[in-house]
């Protein structure tokens, strides 16, 4: 699965890992809990372990359904990762007499509130990273401070991260087999899991496209950037072309394309007149799709460009998902005894803090 990067620096080298010591994620809440009602909203730490296995071992220790426990986002397990899950106060008593059974398996109950509501997926404000970096030497420690803060100013390209699509990367060439009915699994989350990773690889290759045509017009005057979109948008007309490069974002928005405010708000189709500007302030950003039913397709020159990543077999909810996001709260130093960058940042949800290491390395990033 092929990325584009945005940033044309060259690759930069250096050793990543994700695991427990050099990897850490800490979900930020969308809202502070009312003190208050019929959930019990608690803050757990955990290593070595997804969301959904954490969930089982809880359900299992307190004697509850795994859908009775509220969560808002799903966690890797090659992290420590700290989230908020829910559930009903009649079962707060049993989880306060489990605490050390819970501290075998890796999780930490850090602390604890009450919610009138159940989480539930999407619940949450986003995420903040620490990431640790290893052998990197002076000079590549200067192309990372370099490239950074080019990220903090102009944003990066909203990718699914590697986790999306399994060890071997495939997931996604079970769930178009799902989506066009060659299988069928009797297993109806991993069903699921499997049609949303092919759901996942069509918006990647789409951002790919947008992101490569986009470099297009940063690196070519309009003659030749005619010439290079023969294939894709063949009758973008010069003038057309002219308007689109004197756009001051690097990511080009396009006729038809639909907005969102950025990071919350609605939904809409882009003002030719007015929101390039606000693109470049970080108001609003462009956005992708989520080949799906009841979902808004883009229009224009920018629905041919996302047409040939929208598969209509596809029969689940389809959806909109940010194109382009900033990382926030940008902070590392280099330690140049260990040879490492410790870098922290924040993400909105969804968003995966892989993608900005890729963008960085200029190269794909696996499991160790």
């Amino acid at each position: 699965m092929e990325k584009i990067y945005a940033y044309n620096h060259s690759p930069i080298d250096f050793y990543f890992s994700q695991n427990s010591r050099d990897f850490m994620v800490r979900e930020v809440p969308l809202y502070p809990c009312s003190q208050t009602g019929e959930h019990w909203v608690i803050c757990v730490r955990k290593k070595g372990l997804s969301t959904l296995e954490m969930i089982k071992i809880i359900s299992r220790l307190i004697g509850c359904k795994a859908s009775e426990i509220g969560y808002a986002g799903l966690k890797d397990k090659s992290a420590t990762t700290t989230q908020y899950i829910s559930i009903h106060k009649n079962f707060t008593k049993a989880l306060e007499g489990k605490i050390a059974a819970l501290e075998e398996k890796n999780i930490k109950i850090l602390s604890s509130s009450y919610h009138h509501n159940k989480l539930k997926i999407g619940h949450l404000k986003g995420n903040s990273f620490f990431i640790r970096l290893k052998k990197i030497s002076p000079a590549n420690f200067q192309k990372i401070d370099s490239v950074l803060q080019i990220i903090a100013k102009n944003g990066l390209p909203n990718y699914f991260g590697y986790q999306r699509f399994g060890k071997e990367s495939t997931n996604h060439l079970d769930g178009e087999k799902i989506a066009h009915q060659q299988m069928r699994l009797k297993d109806k989350k991993l069903n699921h899991f499997l049609l949303s990773s092919y759901q996942s690889f069509l918006f990647n290759q789409w951002l790919a496209l947008r992101v490569k045509i986009s470099r297009i017009f940063e690196g070519f005057e309009p003659d030749m950037i005619k010439h290079a979109l023969k294939d894709h948008a063949p009758n973008l007309p010069l003038e057309a072309i002219k308007a689109i490069k004197a756009q001051p974002h690097f990511f080009k928005l396009f006729e038809g394309d639909l907005m969102h405010h950025y990071p919350h708000g609605k939904l809409f189709a882009l003002d030719m007149c007015d929101d390039f500007e606000r693109f470049y302030q970080k108001l609003i950003t462009p956005t992708g799709l989520l080949s799906g039913i009841k979902t808004p397709r883009s229009t224009g020159q920018s629905g041919i460009l996302e047409q040939s990543f929208d598969d209509t077999k596809i029969q689940a909810n389809g959806a909109r998902r940010f194109a382009w996001i900033w990382a926030e709260e940008i902070k590392y130093r280099y330690i140049a005894e260990q040879a490492w960058v410790e870098l922290e940042f924040f993400l909105p949800k969804g968003s995966y803090g892989t993608t900005l290491i890729e963008e960085l390395a200029h190269r794909n990033i696996k499991v160790d």
